[in-house]
């Protein structure tokens, strides 16, 4: 392991944690990381709010981006292949797909809420915004990108067309398909937690926390919630990391 990539975030903890003892950092707008520790263990121990502890809130986030993230990458798998395959799909649907992709996930939030009440459904819809559009264009981008070369070969050794996606087309855009996959995950876990913040049924997500810990104004508990989605951010995207080595070991 290379020891030598936490030197900077140690050496930035420890000056933090010295700016605020001698108070040039305001503890009430920006506390220590000692505090934020401590408001950490509250979370785990006490909850936000009381009683709805830490990885409750955990489990239900992840769920809902899980749910929003399979949905998209069903969806968006198949018709990458299909619109990366055939020129003439990829005329007919691109219109579409350019004018509703710049929209933001979270501007679909009052719609959400309105088709879909307040609660899994419409975090799951949202989420499914965030991802479905990287993977779709990044599923695109992998097909286009194959040599043509391959396909000609296969057409003189008389292949057919299961073969020709099995062998060639879902191999060659397979790397492609796992970066928009990580690029959309992460999208949709920054968009889940900004839609939690609109209120959830459960009472539980980590956005919902979040807003919850700034009402009562602990500042502590926001910024060790905010360490929480972090942390779990990179985790999924090493874990999304480790898939594609996994399955891609040929390249």
């Amino acid at each position: 392991m290379r020891w030598d990539r936490f030197i900077l975030p140690i050496v930035l903890i420890l000056l933090w944690e010295g700016l605020s003892l001698i108070r040039v950092i305001p503890l009430h707008l920006l506390p220590a990381p000692s505090r934020i520790f401590l408001g950490l263990k509250d979370l785990m121990t006490i909850g936000m709010p009381p009683e709805y502890l830490l990885p409750h809130h955990i489990l239900h986030s992840l769920y809902r981006v899980t749910l929003g993230f399979v949905i998209a990458a069903l969806l968006g798998v198949p018709l990458g292949l299909l619109m990366g395959g055939s020129p003439r799909l990829w005329r007919i649907i691109n219109p579409v797909i350019e004018l509703v992709r710049p929209i933001p996930p979270l501007a679909w939030i009052p719609l959400a809420i309105l088709w879909f009440g307040i609660g899994m459904k419409s975090a799951a819809f949202i989420i499914f915004l965030g991802v479905f559009f990287p993977i779709l264009l990044n599923t695109v981008s992998g097909v286009v990108s194959i040599n043509p070369v391959y396909f000609e070969v296969a057409q003189t050794l008389n292949a057919v067309k299961k073969d020709i996606f099995f062998k060639i087309l879902l191999p060659g855009a397979t790397p492609s398909i796992f970066v928009g996959m990580r690029i959309g995950m992460g999208i949709g876990w920054m968009t889940l937690v900004a839609a939690e913040f609109t209120g959830v049924k459960s009472g539980y997500g980590l956005g919902y926390m979040i807003m919850t810990a700034r009402d009562i104004q602990r500042p502590d508990e926001i910024l060790a919630g905010m360490l929480i989605i972090g942390l779990i951010g990179v985790l999924i995207n090493a874990a999304l990391h480790a898939c594609e080595l996994r399955i891609i070991r040929w390249q």
